[in-house]
C-alpha cells in the first residue's frame, strides 16, 4: 500500500519550515537565544570567574562564612559587605612550573562568591581571618536582627 504524497513522513515538517511565519518565528527565535547566551556567557578569548566553595552559617550573634581559598594570601583576597551582601573577589594565580602540565583539576584565575545575608548586619564591625587556606568572615547581625526573648505577661 502507498501513502498519498502529502502523507509521506518527512514531507509534512519540510513544508512546514518552509512557511514564511514560522520561518521568521525561529529566526527570532534564535536571536533572542543568542542574546541571552552572549549576556549570560563571557566573550570568546575571556575566562568566566570561579566561585570557591564555602559555608554560610548562622549563630546567634553573627553570620559566619568559610570559604576555600588554598594557596591565597591575604593581599590577593577582597571582601565588601553592604547591608544585606557579602562580596568576596581576588585572583588566584597559576604558579610557574618547570616540564609539561599533563593535567590539572586545580582552579585558578579570577573568582567571585556572593551572598545575601537574611537580616542586616553591622558592617563596620566585620572581620575575615585566613587560616590553613581557610577564609573566615564574621558578620555581626544589627540589633534590630538579633532574636529577642519576650516575657510573657498575665
Amino acid at each position: 500500500m502507498t501513502l498519498p504524497a502529502r502523507n509521506r513522513p518527512g514531507r509534512l515538517l519540510e513544508r512546514a519550515f518552509q512557511r514564511e511565519p514560522m520561518v521568521a518565528e525561529f529566526d527570532e527565535l534564535f536571536e533572542r537565544m543568542n542574546r541571552f547566551l552572549e549576556s549570560a556567557a563571557p566573550a570568546w578569548g575571556e575566562t568566566a570567574a570561579w566561585t570557591p566553595l564555602a559555608d554560610l552559617r548562622e549563630i546567634d550573634e553573627a553570620y559566619e562564612v568559610q570559604c576555600e581559598l588554598p594557596g591565597l594570601q591575604r593581599e590577593d583576597i577582597d571582601v565588601e559587605v553592604s547591608e544585606r551582601d557579602l562580596h568576596i573577589t581576588g585572583d588566584l594565580k597559576e604558579r610557574e612550573r618547570e616540564g609539561i602540565l599533563r593535567r590539572t583539576t586545580r582552579r585558578t584565575g579570577r573568582f567571585d562568591y556572593r551572598a545575601l545575608l537574611p537580616a542586616d548586619v553591622k558592617a563596620e564591625d566585620v572581620h575575615a581571618n585566613l587560616s590553613d587556606g581557610i577564609l573566615t568572615v564574621t558578620i555581626p547581625k544589627a540589633q534590630s536582627a538579633k532574636p529577642r526573648h519576650i516575657e510573657i505577661e498575665g
